[in-house]
Parts: structure tokens; C-alpha cells; sequence
């Protein structure tokens, strides 16, 4: 278990990104940190949920994004980042926290799958479960929550919504369209995307169940245990099923690997840190879960 003691600071890692940036700035970057705000507004279930929440591994979560959110108006970076889940799930108390997040503070930001979870893993998450709280989540999010840009110092920022580990085909315009402006990019995404390496830890970590990643190839996914046999409507909780890439998702996978313009992918989903080249030109980075003190300071040159 992650020691999450009263006394224990906020750990920032440093890292240096080249993406040829017209003069070096920084970035904080924070993913996950997973709010668990709840008050009667809410119905009694939702709180329950927010008690059992709080008292687990997300007790201090509050308390180390106010500690990372202080280092920034301290150090004043070029840019403030959030690669998703900064709330755990939909109650009105997390969207005023959110708004306020977002009204006080200049991010660019991804969504997380939690940002549309109305408690926690109780319904198959997709389109349909995911278009009963988007208009919420619009509404308190600092950019459009399908797919953004935003150009930094000659930089093109890019956060494109990857919750349920699939990209659309609308998605993949757009990102053509970021392509043709002939600027580094710099994408951000909530859940990372596959890496021979990092494949190979989650893996590990998961005892063979799945990798939380996007766009897996099929041959690896078939070879995923299930823990049990899923009754008919289920099937859904099988990670092999909810993970698996559709055709619009390896299309845009595919693409923006082989674009020389790629230069870092950003995410979180997977509360650790991990750094692994990607492409050719590109390197992903994945933000470790701010609820548990964890953040990173990022250089771009």
C-alpha cells in the first residue's frame, strides 16, 4: 500500500521533453487525483460512495492537489496540464470543486473515464452511459472535452477524450487537421497508448487480465485471462472486451505513430509513473496519480 501520511509532501519529478519548442518553458502536469466531494444534494447511495471512497486510497487526495496546486502559483509555469480523473465521480459537490479547479487556475485538460462515473464501475461505461453526464462535464471543463488545441510557444498542444480506450473517426480528422498546421505536437490523452514496455507491466501488475491501454493489438488482447465467465449482458466486464480497439481507434493509433511531427503523449489512468519511447519521434509519459502525491515538472525544449 502507498503510504499516504499526514506528513507526507507532494514528489515532483522533473523531466526534460524535446519537442522543439520556439524557447524552453515549463509545465506542471497533474493526472488522477481523483476528488471525492459529496453533500445531500447528492442521494444517499452517491454518498455512501464518497465516505467508502474517501477512507480508502483517495483519504488525502484533497490534500495534495491544494499542495500541487500551490507549487504552481509558486513556480509559476508556462502551462498547467491534467491528463484526467480529477474527480472520482459525478456528484454536484465534485462539479463545483472541478469548476472552481479550472475557474482559479489556467488548465488544459483531458478527460478521465471518472469524470463521467456516476458510481464507480456499477454500468457498462460507453457512449450511452458517457452522454448522461457530458453536458455536466462540459460545462465545468476548460476546453472542449472531445478533442482541443492549444499552441504554446510554438507548441501545439493537443487533448483528445480516449476514456473508454477507443478514438473516433471524427477524432482522426480533427487530428489531421492539427498534422497540416506543421507545428511539434504534443498529445494528451487520459489512458496511454500501447508500448511494447509499458504493455509488459501492466501485464505483470494485473496478473495477465489486461493492460489499460489503447489500441493493443488484437493478438495480444486474445491472449488476456478472465477471472470467471460473464452471464449473458455482462460481457462487458471482461477487460478483454472493453479493452479491445475498434477500427476507428487502431486507425488513429496508427496515424499519429507515424507522424515525425508526434513529440510526447501525455496520460495518467494508471496512477504510475512511466516513460517509454513511442515513436520514432515521441516519447510517452505517464503521470503518476496525483491522489497519492505524485506529479511531474516538465521542461519543454
Amino acid at each position: 500500500m502507498i503510504d499516504s501520511t499526514p506528513s507526507k509532501p507532494v514528489i515532483f519529478r522533473r523531466l526534460e521533453v524535446p519537442v522543439g519548442a520556439a524557447r524552453p518553458f515549463t509545465a506542471l502536469l497533474l493526472a488522477d487525483t481523483h476528488l471525492t466531494r459529496c453533500d445531500a444534494r447528492d442521494d444517499e447511495r452517491r454518498n455512501a460512495l464518497a465516505a467508502v471512497r474517501r477512507q480508502g486510497e483517495f483519504r488525502d487526495a484533497e490534500r495534495f492537489l491544494r499542495e500541487a496546486l500551490a507549487r504552481a502559483r509558486e513556480r509559476r509555469p508556462d502551462l498547467l496540464l491534467h491528463a484526467g480523473d480529477l474527480i472520482d465521480f459525478t456528484s454536484e459537490a465534485n462539479f463545483d470543486a472541478a469548476a472552481a479547479v479550472f475557474s482559479e487556475n489556467d488548465f488544459f485538460a483531458c478527460v478521465g473515464n471518472h469524470e463521467f462515473s456516476r458510481y464507480v464501475g456499477e454500468a457498462r461505461e460507453d457512449a450511452a452511459y458517457k452522454a448522461a453526464s457530458a453536458e455536466r462535464v462540459a460545462a465545468v471543463w476548460p476546453n472542449d472535452i472531445s478533442f482541443a488545441s492549444r499552441v504554446v510557444n510554438g507548441v501545439n498542444f493537443v487533448a483528445a477524450d480516449n476514456v473508454y480506450y477507443n478514438f473516433t473517426e471524427t477524432q482522426l480528422a480533427l487530428m489531421e487537421r492539427e498534422v497540416a498546421k506543421g507545428l511539434p505536437i504534443v498529445l494528451l490523452c487520459h489512458v496511454p497508448l500501447y508500448a511494447p514496455g509499458h504493455y509488459a507491466a501492466m501485464m505483470e501488475e494485473t496478473g495477465g487480465v489486461c493492460a489499460y491501454q489503447c489500441g493493443v493489438p488484437d493478438e495480444l488482447v486474445a491472449t488476456w485471462k478472465t477471472e470467471r465467465d460473464f452471464p449473458p449482458g455482462e460481457e462487458w466486464r471482461d477487460r478483454r472486451v472493453q479493452q479491445r480497439a475498434d477500427a476507428p481507434t487502431k486507425a488513429f493509433v496508427e496515424y499519429i505513430k507515424a507522424q515525425p511531427l508526434l513529440k510526447a503523449v501525455l496520460c495518467g489512468h494508471t496512477h504510475a509513473f512511466w516513460q517509454e519511447r513511442l515513436s520514432p519521434t515521441a516519447v510517452q509519459i505517464v503521470c503518476p496519480g496525483t491522489y497519492h502525491g505524485e506529479a511531474l515538472e516538465l521542461r519543454f525544449a
